[in-house]
């Protein structure tokens, strides 16, 4: 079955266009010792989204945030809002953040600690607004990260994250290791009080989940190429799954979906791309799948 949801080369939903590009990627190539890490990878990513950007472990994701954040050597044509990562580093992150998982800060250091690093260390750091945001916790300047619930820890995180005015803020697996309650707390916070249409968030994550209902785009990638680069718009209108009536089945296999899965009850759900959903209605319950389902998918055969 065809699981490659790939566009048109070239077609890029919702990105901007002259200036309000903040990624202009083309054929991307990284290859380590016994492993081709992006394969001629092409993407944009326009101002003003949040992106996520989503693969099984091993697909290129670490690699191609390290390829916009200058950490590594590639071949092809990358710019970064307008600039190029390799040889003009100092000056991009000047307006890029770059945040990995809450669980990385050391749990000896102090919270007053923290905002020293973080001030140290970004020119876009605003220390009176990351202290503001602090008031309004339990938090206090000497407490430890030891000393801290999870909550609390979180808190932190995002008090040094939205102090930062980035124009492009990168997450890596912000909320790893979080519980479901903080890591929708973590989004939520991000979301109301962080985002708007002068900056980029791109995330990376395996909670597919819980960050669908902030994406405005998705990236889907596997074994170093962007198999799905589509707004959130269009994948509704895109993709349709069809819960289909026994005595319909065949009818439904009859208009190829790319990909299906048996259910209780002598019931089959497929996933359909392109097929209208007027033409599927008659031959079960159709609705548009969710991000998950829609990963599970495309990423079929990759953990073979």
């Amino acid at each position: 079955m065809n699981t490659d949801f790939r566009m048109d080369e070239g077609a890029v939903p919702g990105a901007a266009v002259d200036g309000g590009t903040v990624v202009n990627a083309r054929n991307l190539r990284k290859a380590y010792k016994n492993k081709v890490a992006l394969d001629g990878t092409s993407f944009e990513i326009g101002a003003g989204r949040i992106i996520g950007l989503i693969g099984p472990n091993g697909a290129g994701k670490t690699t191609a945030l390290k390829a916009m954040l200058g950490l590594i050597p590639f071949e092809g044509d990358l710019k970064v809002l307008g600039r190029d990562p390799r040889t003009e580093r100092d000056e991009l992150m000047k307006d890029v953040c770059f945040i990995a998982d809450v669980a990385v800060l050391p749990r000896w250091m102090r919270v007053r600690e923290a905002i020293d690093f973080v001030d140290g260390v970004h020119p876009r750091f605003d220390r009176a607004r990351c202290e503001r945001f602090l008031a309004n916790t339990q938090l206090k300047p000497g407490m430890r990260v030891r000393e801290m619930s999870k909550g609390m820890i979180v808190q932190l995180h995002l008090a040094l994250v939205m102090a930062i005015d980035a124009r492009f803020l990168v997450l890596d697996e912000p909320t790893l290791g979080l519980d479901i309650l903080y890591r929708k707390q973590f989004y939520q916070r991000l979301l109301e009080d962080y985002f708007d249409e002068q900056k980029t968030i791109l995330i990376t994550t395996h909670q597919v989940e819980e960050v669908e209902n902030i994406l405005t785009d998705v990236m889907f990638i596997r074994d170093g190429k962007v198999v799905l680069d589509a707004s959130m718009d269009e994948v509704g209108e895109r993709f349709v799954e069809l819960l289909a009536d026994p005595e319909h089945t065949e009818q439904a296999r009859g208009l190829q979906p790319v990909d299906e899965r048996a259910m209780a009850f002598g019931k089959t759900v497929m996933l359909f791309d392109g097929v209208p959903r007027s033409t599927l209605a008659p031959l079960g319950e159709t609705r548009i799948p969710g991000l998950a389902d829609l990963f599970v998918a495309t990423m079929k055969g990759t953990y073979a």
